[in-house]
């Protein structure tokens, strides 16, 4: 069987494709076991266990936590979780109750700029649900202010630039209490992302195996060839299991569309392996689009 996706996103955060849709187009391109990883909520989790059961999917309920972790943010994926624990429920409401000041926060300081409405168009986008800086990108995309989204982070929403709002997120041991609390399994998401020194990536992997985290995602939309084996060789050495997710957002997203992962390098432990009813051996890459 193909392997598993464990890292996607819904119009439930800052996806393009509903919770079913998006569960139906894994099903089309051969994908048996998928995760809904949404940013700092499971509002699609429901849908999206519907539609599965209906096309034979199998739905790992995931979240993808904001962390804030030596200045800067991370992302932490939660795997297998109970969405309706209380713990994991009240550390979101707190994360979404951030994320609503934040995008109007961006709003205003964009319309410093000259860029006025892009917080009711940001608002627009996301149909009144969360509102992440993905939306503003894809308004100041459609304005013509940049090429596409990538553009957008780079001239607008990063740190120095109009948009940028410092993350205030939580905590890894909170993050992680949360994911353990919700009898899920932690993963640190996209590592290459963070542009981390071996030295503070290795701190991060220590205070997050303290903390009780066990994945590292070495496969990843956003990863390059030889990252996927740089993040293999760390996985194996740190003895943590290996984690695989296109974090994919919907057609036409930067980043990796649904479908095409490569396999897990060799001798990395799948975290699915720990799973009942998963295929230990799932390595083969899940068939291209049509």
């Amino acid at each position: 069987m193909p392997s598993p996706d464990l890292h996607s996103h819904s119009t439930a955060s800052d996806g393009t494709l509903s919770p079913t849709a998006l569960v139906r187009r894994a099903r089309e391109v051969g994908i048996e076991v998928l995760a809904l990883t949404d940013h700092d909520t499971t509002a699609g989790l429901a849908e999206a266990g519907r539609a599965a059961h209906a096309c034979g999917v199998r739905l790992i309920a995931g979240v993808e936590i904001s962390v804030t972790w030596s200045g800067r943010t991370l992302h932490v994926l939660g795997l297998g979780i109970d969405p309706e624990t209380a713990c994991l429920h009240a550390g979101l409401s707190r994360l979404l109750e951030y994320r609503a000041w934040r995008a109007e926060e961006i709003g205003r300081r964009l319309a410093r700029h000259g860029i006025v409405g892009a917080y009711e168009d940001a608002k627009a986008l996301s149909s009144g649900r969360l509102i992440g800086r993905t939306h503003f990108a894809r308004v100041l995309v459609d304005r013509g202010l940049a090429r596409d989204l990538k553009d957008v982070f780079n001239r607008f929403l990063v740190h120095g630039k109009p948009g940028h709002v410092a993350g205030e997120w939580a905590t890894l041991p909170e993050a992680l209490e949360w994911i353990r609390a919700a009898a899920g399994q932690a993963v640190i998401a996209h590592p290459a992302r963070y542009k981390l020194t071996r030295t503070k990536l290795l701190r991060l992997i220590g205070e997050f195996r303290e903390c009780g985290g066990v994945g590292l995602e070495v496969v990843s939309g956003s990863h390059g060839r030889d990252e996927i084996q740089t993040f293999a060789a760390l996985a194996r050495e740190q003895r943590l299991l290996a984690s695989a997710g296109s974090d994919y957002h919907g057609p036409g997203h930067p980043w990796l569309e649904l479908g095409r992962l490569p396999p897990l390098p060799p001798g990395c432990t799948p975290i699915w392996s720990t799973w009942a009813d998963v295929d230990p051996s799932a390595d083969a890459p899940p068939a291209a689009l049509a």
